[in-house]
């Protein structure tokens, strides 16, 4: 079976924190140490499972003609929140919205990309009902996305909330093909962590999709001007 094969990267243990993280919802929580498994394709859809491959979340492309868009959904597909990008933004800013709601008066929080060009990964998130400085983030997430080693912190420190690894399979590796497993620390809402992990896969899909566009325009380029 596939939950004999898989093995996770080996990963620290994390003592609860001094304050519960509930941004989505505090029925997302739980007092221990809790491991997700997520699971990406190329159309944008995420499963979200734990250990053993029981169905948490899932994440649903809704891109309109306007905005591009993502829904969480509990197991039985009733939203839990939109996440929607803000378009003209030039640091490819996303909020998120309560339910299926896309009214200002329901943002849960917004995540930004700090700096418009960026070699490794890095996110800031703020909270719509934040108390401190509106320039200083609640959350951030570091690493590098594309090598599975990214971690979120509690805002402009190095306290940990969640660490994403690797997967490996002790049979074939396409067992675990697209899949990357996330550590999340004791009383840290799960939906907040999943939700944070659409945004930066949406985020990789978007860039993905320009730097495509632009070799497609480079090779067209090239043949264009190896024809004259």
């Amino acid at each position: 079976m596939l939950s004999v094969c898989i093995l996770k990267m080996a990963q620290a243990s994390y003592a609860p924190l001094s304050s519960p993280v509930s941004v989505i919802g505090s029925q997302f929580m739980v007092p221990y140490q809790f491991d997700i498994i997520v699971d990406t394709n190329s159309r944008g859809n995420l499963v979200i499972t734990d250990i053993n491959h029981r169905i948490l979340f899932k994440v649903k492309p809704c891109d309109t003609f306007f905005h591009h868009q993502r829904v969480l959904l509990d197991v039985d597909d009733k939203p839990i929140a939109v996440i929607r990008e803000k378009i003209m933004t030039e640091h490819h800013r996303w909020n998120v919205f309560k339910g299926d709601s896309k009214s200002k008066s329901d943002i849960i929080f917004s995540a930004k990309t700090p700096n418009m060009i960026q070699i490794k990964t890095g996110v800031h998130v703020f909270l719509a009902n934040k108390t401190g400085s509106n320039n200083v983030c609640d959350f951030k997430i570091k690493g590098s996305w594309s090598n599975r080693n990214c971690t979120i912190y509690v805002g402009d420190t190095l306290t940990p909330i969640a660490q994403m690894s690797k997967l490996e399979s002790s049979v074939h590796a396409k067992l675990v093909e697209g899949k990357f497993m996330v550590t999340i620390c004791p009383k840290v809402d799960h939906a907040f962590v999943a939700t944070l992990i659409a945004i930066v896969e949406a985020m990789k899909m978007q860039q993905n999709g320009i730097e495509e566009d632009a070799n497609v325009c480079f090779l067209n380029r090239k043949e264009s001007l190896l024809s004259k």
